[in-house]
C-alpha cells in the first residue's frame, strides 16, 4: 500500500473511522519522496535502532523499517493504533509504544529497545512539542545523531548565527550540543491537511563533547536565557532580569570580557556566553 497516494490514505482512515485531529499537529504526507529522503538522511542501517515520534499512519515508519536493524515509534493517539497494526504488519523489527513521548525517559526508552544498536531518533515532530522535544532529546544525550521534519522557521532558529533574526536561546542550546545542517525544505502542499507553514527536514549530529569549557553548564544557560530575555535593550539591561548586580557592575564584568558595554544579547556566539558565564559564576561562586 502507498502510504502517501491520497485515495489510500481516505480509504485506510474511512476502515478504522479516523479523523484528523488539530490540537495533536496531524498533518500527513502525500510525498513519498519525503518519508523516503528523511529516512536516507538519517543514515539508518542494519547497525541502527531508530526511535521515531508520532508516526501517523506509518509512511516514513515504514521507510525506517527497511532500512534500521530496529525501530521504536511512540505513538499518543490511540485511535492510530489500530491503523499502524495494519501498515506495519509485515515488519519484524517494528515496536509500538503507546503514549506521550514527552512523558517517557528517553534514556531508558533507548536501553530498553536498543541494546548493541547505535541509537538515532528520526520523526516527523508534530509543530506544538518540537522546541520542547528537542530539548529534551539533547539533553538525554542517548541519541547519535537527530534527523526531524519540523517547521522550517524552527529549523531556520536552530541553525541561525549571531545577530540573525533567528538567533536566539534555542540556537546556542542546540549548536552546544549538536551539530545542525537543515538539509532539504518542504513544500505546504505535501501534506494533508495542508499546514499554513514551509516545513523543513534538519539534522543534527551530536558532538561528542560540547564546542566550549565553562566552569558550570547552569551558569550557561542561566547567562544565555538571562542574555535573550530583552532582545531589544543592551546585554546589560537583559542581564538584569537574571543577576542581581548593578548596571556599573555587568558594564565591568563585559568589558573584563572583551565586550563593549552597549552590546546585545543576539550578537554573542556561544564562545561569547561561555566567557561570561564563566566570569558570573566565579562572582556568584564566590558570594556562596
Amino acid at each position: 500500500m502507498d502510504l502517501c497516494n491520497r485515495k489510500n490514505i481516505e480509504a485506510l482512515l474511512a476502515r478504522h473511522g479516523f479523523r484528523f485531529s488539530k490540537s495533536m499537529g496531524q498533518n500527513f504526507l502525500i510525498e513519498d519522496w519525503v518519508p523516503r529522503d528523511t529516512a536516507e538522511a538519517c543514515g539508518a542501517d542494519e547497525s541502527i535502532g531508530v526511535l521515531e515520534v508520532g508516526p501517523g499512519i506509518g509512511p516514513l515508519t515504514r521507510e525506517l523499517a527497511k532500512r534500521a536493524g530496529k525501530v521504536v515509534s511512540v505513538e499518543l493517539d490511540h485511535r492510530l493504533y489500530p491503523v499502524l497494526a495494519e501498515t506495519m504488519a509485515g515488519f519484524d523489527n517494528f515496536t509500538l509504544v503507546e503514549g506521550d513521548i514527552m512523558k517517557q525517559d528517553l534514556s531508558a526508552l533507548v536501553a530498553e529497545h536498543f541494546d548493541g544498536l547505535r541509537p538515532v531518533l528520526c520523526a516527523n515532530l508534530p509543530y506544538n512539542i518540537t522546541t520542547p522535544l528537542l530539548t529534551n532529546c539533547v539533553k538525554a544525550g542517548c541519541f547519535t545523531s537527530i534527523t526531524v521534519l519540523i517547521q522550517k522557521e524552527v529549523a531556520q532558529r536552530i541553525c541561525a548565527r549571531p545577530g540573525s533574526a533567528e538567533y536566539g536561546a534555542f540556537s546556542l542550546l542546540m549548536q552546544y550540543y549538536t551539530v545542525p545542517e537543515l538539509l532539504f525544505t518542504v513544500p505546504n502542499t505535501c501534506f494533508v491537511p495542508m499546514p499554513k507553514v514551509t516545513s523543513a527536514v534538519i539534522r543534527c549530529i551530536t558532538r561528542e563533547k560540547p564546542p566550549v569549557s565553562v566552569r558550570s553548564e547552569a551558569m550557561l544557560w542561566r547567562t544565555v536565557k538571562a542574555g535573550f530575555a530583552l532582545r531589544r535593550k543592551t546585554l546589560v539591561n537583559s542581564l538584569q532580569t537574571g543577576f542581581s548586580l548593578s548596571k556599573q557592575e555587568l558594564a565591568r564584568i563585559l568589558n573584563d570580557c572583551g565586550l563593549a558595554a552597549d552590546i546585545r544579547g543576539e550578537r554573542l556566539a556561544l564562545q561569547e556566553y561561555a566567557r561570561l558565564s564563566d566570569a558570573l559564576f566565579e562572582i556568584f561562586d564566590r558570594e556562596g
